[in-house]
């Protein structure tokens, strides 16, 4: 029998924390999960402009058989900085490998692009586009870090994620940071997804079109990029690396390697389901998979295979429904009402 967890987010499952840190100067931030005990772990990158840190020792091939902690994190390349104030939460508290008189934890990260979000006073740089999580950041998002439901939209790494931006830019509308969790025969699979797609999103579940590219940067209508791509609408060509979904899925399912990495695949498809277009030339779309083992229960890959996908959907679905509009200098993205 399938259920929803009463924590109905990656909280649920036992042996994970996550917490986030908002930066009250700039629309970004970044969210870390915790699992200070050690978690097997996969990854699997399908879009063609990724910005990642430590996803090579994830490969089943590798030696490192676990990780500590995975940071999810706004800022671009910039923003991978935050790893290190999780690395040094993790060691001062003892998490990581022994290696001789050193800890040393293990922290693979993903980013999204977010610095649209600006003032767009002119072409010149501005101040607010060199706020982007650092250490610091990373350090205070593991200070929050709670077994509490967790929270969703506008917060952490999803503080500055915007979608459907194959209209430009300034046509985007919010996105942000969501989380879901199902209950089956005893194991539970968990996602938390931070959509800051190029593409729209679709609910999967009704092929109702929720969010996505605006037909103008002062409308509330949407497109529908797919049915203009259809009728060979011209779009606009965002530049590459400017939009990304990234996440985690977990399990308490016991996992080996190969198995995480599948999952990691698999989960995937949750993204396909919900986003349209995903995986472009344009994204870095990177999902982590996480295997807690504490529900004791061997690894059941078909009955885990769905429950990803399923999870991964719905938590894109979660972060567009728990956006709010944001407005930031001559900026507006605004959320579904």
């Amino acid at each position: 029998m399938m259920k929803a967890t009463h924590n109905n987010s990656l909280t649920s499952l036992q042996g994970i924390l996550v917490g986030h840190y908002t930066d009250d100067r700039r629309p970004t931030g970044c969210t870390v999960v915790l699992c200070p005990e050690g978690a097997v772990a996969g990854v699997d990158v399908r879009g063609a402009a990724p910005g990642t840190r430590d996803t090579e020792a994830l490969s089943p091939s590798n030696t490192v058989q676990v990780v500590h902690g995975v940071l999810l994190t706004g800022g671009s390349a910039y923003g991978l900085d935050a790893a290190g104030g999780v690395m040094r939460w993790l060691e001062e508290r003892g998490h990581g490998f022994q290696l001789g008189p050193a800890i040393v934890p293990v922290v693979p990260a993903a980013v999204i692009f977010d610095l649209w979000v600006d003032d767009f006073s002119g072409d010149t740089p501005t101040k607010s586009l060199r706020i982007r999580p650092d250490l610091e950041a990373g350090y205070l998002a593991c200070q929050s870090a709670s077994s509490e439901p967790v929270l969703q939209g506008n917060v952490g790494a999803g503080a500055g994620a915007t979608l459907g931006k194959l209209n430009g830019p300034d046509c985007a509308m919010k996105g942000g940071i969501g989380s879901a969790s199902l209950c089956v025969n005893g194991v539970t699979v968990a996602a938390l997804v931070v959509c800051n797609a190029l593409g729209d999103v679709i609910d999967p579940q009704t092929g109702q079109l929720l969010a996505g590219a605006r037909i103008s940067a002062d409308s509330r209508t949407l497109m529908d990029i797919r049915q203009a791509q259809l009728n060979g609408h011209g779009i606009s060509k965002p530049q590459t690396g400017s939009n990304t979904t990234i996440g985690v899925v977990a399990t308490d399912a016991v996992l080996n390697k190969p198995q995480a990495h599948r999952l990691a695949q698999v989960a995937h498809d949750g993204l396909a389901r919900s986003i349209r277009p995903v995986h472009t030339p344009m994204d870095g779309d990177t999902l982590f998979a996480l295997g807690t083992g504490t529900s004791g229960q061997a690894a059941d890959m078909m009955l885990l295979s769905t429950l990803a996908a399923e999870v991964t959907a719905m938590a894109v679905v979660n972060a567009v429904r728990a956006a709010k509009d944001l407005r930031f200098g001559q900026g507006w993205w605004p959320a579904i009402t």
